[in-house]
């Protein structure tokens, strides 16, 4: 019998591994171990030089028979003695109250990797996307608050899926897989046109049947609200949530870090599953984010200290310039990537907007706070809040 099962154990593992050789490299999740393996995956991009992606259409903008046609060749005056093929048209224009569809693509396959630098009013400039026959957006968020850059000014980000980089260059490497086909735009709420430097890169291949679809939504705390904020809520499906990003404009003196964050999980209804132990703790910090330092007098300076680093980061202390700008406000970010909460048929995250008061008491705050969840999940989207209108967005 012992022999009997270390013949099958051993068939086993050589069916396995012969299993495991002659499988396809589909060319996604790419990580340095893997660099070496070839795959039949296409590798494609779309920017305004290649609206299309499509193989061997790119740079073929002319700044002379395209001169002034609507984002065609928005820099022939600057390839004029060039021609063709010399940077004819790097960007696009979108004017005020005009979505324009930036990138949109036929599957299988996956986006890898987003890079823009958009102008304007981060505030007032929204991404959406839509995956396969999608009409209503699985993504749609402030473009600065997608990136991280959610109070409209910048700070360099250094984390895995998003970077931010000096220029106010927006970068992420969140995996997106579709199946049918992606589409993407841009909204400029603005009263003002924006410019918009961007490219998609994405790979033409196989996606797994267990591969679930990208969101992100926005949400942002009205004046009425109590101090419990909502994340996100209304997720139906499996799937599992991999990060946040948070802006905190605090509206009273102190403290303002110790709300505990809150996963609903399958059917969760007065109490949740998994409960945090404060905010500043569910960041991946301790202790209000203060450094402390002794200074020259003696004494200790005390202060909030900005961090970023691959899977949480405060990039962001507007501390104000004492004449127009005069509000504090932060921005946070945490990333589930080695913890991603998984839920098998509904999630609602909350967290505590809670400070301290006199007497060692807790304070029930209403702060003003905006959020972007992001998470993966199996079958369609629910419905999402309405996006706040103009005006509320570009208060900040």
């Amino acid at each position: 019998m012992k022999k009997l099962l270390f013949i099958l154990a051993a068939v086993a593992v050589a069916f396995n591994c012969h299993a495991q050789q002659g499988e396809k490299f589909n060319g996604l999740d790419m990580n340095l171990s893997n660099l070496s393996k070839v795959s039949d995956a296409q590798s494609r991009s779309i920017s305004p030089e290649n609206f299309t992606g499509e193989k061997g259409k790119g740079g073929m903008a002319d700044p002379v028979k395209d001169k002034g046609k609507r984002n065609v060749a928005n820099a022939s005056n600057a390839a004029r003695e060039l021609g063709q093929g010399w940077k004819v048209n790097p960007y696009i224009i979108i004017n005020p109250g005009e979505t324009i569809t930036i990138a949109e693509m036929e599957g299988p396959g996956a986006i890898q990797h987003i890079w823009m630098t958009p102008t304007g009013n981060w505030r007032l400039s929204i991404l959406r996307v839509y995956w396969d026959d999608e009409t209503t957006p699985s993504i749609e968020a402030p473009v600065g608050a997608f990136f991280g850059m959610g109070w409209n000014a910048y700070a360099p980000i250094n984390s895995l899926p998003v970077t931010v980089n000096p220029g106010s260059a927006f970068n992420c490497y969140w995996k997106m897989p579709f199946r049918k086909k992606c589409r993407i735009t841009m909204e400029n709420m603005d009263d003002r046109a924006m410019s918009l430097y961007y490219q998609v890169d994405y790979t033409l291949t196989k996606v797994a049947d267990n591969e679930a679809y990208f969101h992100a939504q926005f949400r942002k705390s009205t004046p009425n609200d109590h101090s419990v904020y909502t994340i996100v809520d209304g997720v139906k499906g499996k799937g599992q949530y991999v990060g946040v990003y948070m802006g905190v404009d605090v509206n009273n003196n102190g403290w303002w870090g110790e709300g505990e964050i809150k996963f609903y999980l399958d059917g969760d209804s007065k109490f949740a599953t998994i409960v945090g132990t404060g905010t500043e703790d569910y960041f991946c910090g301790s202790y209000d984010f203060d450094t402390r330092k002794r200074n020259a007098a003696g004494g200790e300076d005390v202060a909030y200290t900005e961090f970023s680093t691959a899977y949480t980061g405060l990039p962001q202390v507007i501390r104000g310039d004492g004449h127009y700008s005069i509000r504090q406000r932060f921005g946070l970010y945490r990333w589930h990537i080695q913890d991603p909460i998984r839920f098998d048929k509904d999630l609602k995250v909350t967290i505590q907007d809670l400070g301290w008061k006199s007497g060692g008491r807790y304070l029930a705050q209403h702060s003003d706070i905006i959020s972007v969840a992001f998470w993966y999940q199996q079958g369609p989207n629910g419905t999402y809040p309405k996006l706040p209108s103009k005006d509320e967005l570009e208060i900040n």
